[in-house]
């Protein structure tokens, strides 16, 4: 049987049993805890934002379009014909279910740390989860079934898909072209006359565009035999465009309007939609799509000759699309009928593994869920967690050498976005620097992690990351503290974003789309990023690691604590844990032998002295100063205990 929108489509009758039926798999696919009512309780402090739907009211198709056909959902349908499970398949990890099935796509709705920030942006601004719910459950969004916001409204087990086969193949590109499909000017035009076609030069914030029919699209147009019974397949270009990644992966928060005058982010008027409907004028969430399209990767593209990108069946190695990189091609079968001559394989599958940089939330879905619904076993994880490791690991390129007394570090960033991008709250990535002796024993350490409470030693590195924060105002109105903040929907403020920019980055193009470094200066063209620590006496050799990490400890703590309607947030808190703590994840590593350091400690500009030029050297770079070669001691800030050492050493 089925329980869900494929039931109404066939015109099913689920009896008394088959209702109890329909029950207990509903129970099977949320935790009980997190079936608890939403209710809002009374703070102590903070005041809700009082916002309405209209604030978050965004263009492009609305839910339950006018001639709607249900979505069909994957795990009973797509399975039937997408879903290898026997050996007389060339290679079964070429089908898409199993590949999408362990993408974080699937798993969206899932997600518990998305749960927990749900719930308490629903406490920071009435009914925020709604412009959540769009992207992360846009079947049960598109079918009508978020308005509040809140994740109880998402009652059919087959919201719970994610980011669906039906819904992706299914949706609409809003540029009207001949190469597309001749149905898309109706329902463009739809859109239009009802005033709500979105703008192709903002296309994110969840502004997609699905067919109401029940329609197959996608970038084959070459299929000859239709096995999806009465659906149509459209060839749309669309879908091997990055275009087609946009609508929720550039994301702003457009309760907020850019304002010249104050030079900050403003609260609008409640009530009521942006006002100019820019999403560059609304407070940037994330900006990967925007990022890509202000890359080289957009305009000429970006080779690779060592395959590290695109997959063996990429048919130049030159990355230009969201898809060349996360969706990479290979030989295969993408249907269980492959061996029908009229399909066959193909040898430039597009694999839908959509690795990015979550490390391990897939391995948390795993524990929480039940497999029949989840589509993940124990190896499905390992797989997912490998290659989202193997995708970090080709993102960037570290160089390390050694000049006197210092050693010379150098990130580049091989991806098409900033390094790290996506949704900032937690993401980082940071230098590990041990010095060892000639006896292998580590003498000092910069940027040092303790595993077991996962905590970073920040002061004493490189760490490279955005962090987002309240402004004065906004955290008067709302009752919350002002500077950094993981309360997302209330952020408002840029605090720093020293993330390492793409190639081809351009000042003039980061700040149009405003999303220009802070606290970090980036020249035009450059997309690394230099560290120089000193070299302490006695190290013959440094072990150089990049680290990146999904998700750090302080915002667990925060989806944790800050929580104060329902259960996720320890939910979530407990997943992290039993996950190993968002263990970081090794991107490069480098091993070097060191020349030995005989200088004087102080001694700057190695001319044998400790001499006045060292002491202003020291004395101009005072403060923080992560790997100066003025701090001395190594602890990240050059101070009072740097200047007692050169003074001990002086003349």
């Amino acid at each position: 049987m089925y329980c869900g929108n494929g039931a109404a489509e066939a015109n099913f009758s689920v009896g008394e049993q088959e209702e109890d039926h329909c029950a207990m798999n509903l129970a099977r696919i949320l935790p009980v805890a997190v079936m608890l009512s939403c209710v809002w309780p009374a703070l102590a402090e903070q005041v809700q934002v009082p916002t309405t739907h209209e604030d978050f009211f965004q263009p492009g198709t609305q839910p339950e379009p006018a001639g709607m056909q249900a979505f069909e959902v994957s795990i009973f349908t797509c399975t039937n014909c997408h879903r290898f499970e026997d050996d007389d398949n060339p290679d079964e990890m070429t089908a898409p279910y199993e590949n999408w099935s362990l993408s974080m796509m699937a798993q969206s709705v899932r997600d518990p740390v998305w749960q927990a920030a749900v719930t308490i942006a629903n406490q920071d601004a009435a009914g925020a989860g709604e412009y959540c719910i769009r992207c992360h459950a846009p079947m049960g969004w598109g079918s009508g079934r978020s308005t509040t916001g809140n994740l109880d409204d998402l009652w059919v087990p087959d919201d719970t898909d994610g980011v669906s086969c039906n819904f992706c193949h299914r949706m609409v590109d809003p540029v009207l072209s001949a190469e597309n499909p001749v149905e898309d000017a109706d329902i463009l035009q739809a859109l239009v006359d009802a005033g709500t076609y979105p703008d192709p030069a903002h296309p994110g914030n969840g502004r997609f565009i699905f067919d109401p029919i029940d329609t197959r699209r996608g970038p084959l147009g070459d299929v000859v035999i239709n096995m999806h019974g009465a659906s149509q397949i459209l060839y749309s270009p669309f879908h091997s465009e990055a275009a087609a990644c946009a609508s929720c992966h550039d994301l702003a928060n457009p309760v907020f309007t850019w304002d010249d005058t104050t030079q900050a982010y403003e609260l609008n008027a409640m009530d009521a939609a942006h006002p100019t409907q820019n999403v560059y004028e609304m407070f940037p969430e994330q900006r990967t799509f925007s990022e890509w399209l202000n890359s080289d990767f957009a305009s000429t593209g970006v080779a690779f000759p060592d395959g590290r990108f695109g997959g063996d069946g990429h048919p130049d190695g030159v990355m230009r699309s969201c898809q060349d990189c996360h969706m990479p091609k290979t030989h295969g079968a993408n249907c269980v009928w492959w061996s029908n001559p009229d399909i066959g394989t193909r040898d430039d599958i597009d694999i839908h593994a959509f690795s990015g940089g979550n490390t391990w939330v897939i391995g948390a879905v795993h524990d929480l869920y039940e497999p029949y619904y989840t589509g993940l076993s124990d190896e499905a994880v390992n797989i997912s967690m490998q290659r989202t490791a193997d995708m970090l690991a080709a993102a960037s390129d570290m160089d390390v050498s050694q000049s006197d007394s210092q050693l010379d570090i150098r990130v580049t960033n091989w991806s098409g976005h900033k390094l790290p991008t996506g949704m900032p709250e937690g993401r980082r990535m940071w230098l590990n620097v041990q010095y060892l002796d000639g006896d292998g024993l580590v003498i000092e350490e910069r940027g040092g992690y303790d595993w077991a409470t996962a905590t970073l030693d920040e002061a004493s590195t490189q760490v490279w990351q955005c962090k987002q924060g309240v402004s004065q105002s906004v955290a008067d109105a709302a009752g919350v503290d002002a500077g950094p903040s993981f309360h997302l929907v209330l952020c408002n403020e840029i605090v720093m974003d020293n993330r390492i920019p793409p190639v081809g980055f351009t000042n003039a193009g980061f700040e149009a789309i405003h999303a220009a470094p802070v606290g970090a200066t980036y020249a035009d063209g450059q997309h690394w990023s230099d560290t120089i620590f000193s070299i302490p006496v006695g190290a013959e050799q440094a072990v150089v690691t990049l680290y990146f990490q999904t998700t750090t400890r302080e915002m667990m703590e925060f989806l944790r604590d800050a929580n104060v309607t329902d259960t996720r947030g320890q939910i979530a808190y407990d997943a992290w844990v039993a996950r190993g703590m968002s263990a970081p994840v090794i991107m490069d590593l480098t091993a070097i032998s060191l020349d030995p350091v005989t200088g004087i400690p102080g001694d700057l500009d190695g001319d044998g002295v400790v001499g006045v030029d060292d002491l202003l050297n020291l004395l101009g770079a005072w403060g923080p100063c992560s790997g100066c070669p003025a701090d001395i001691n190594g602890d990240g800030t050059v101070g009072v205990d740097d200047l007692l050492i050169m003074l001990a050493n002086f003349g």
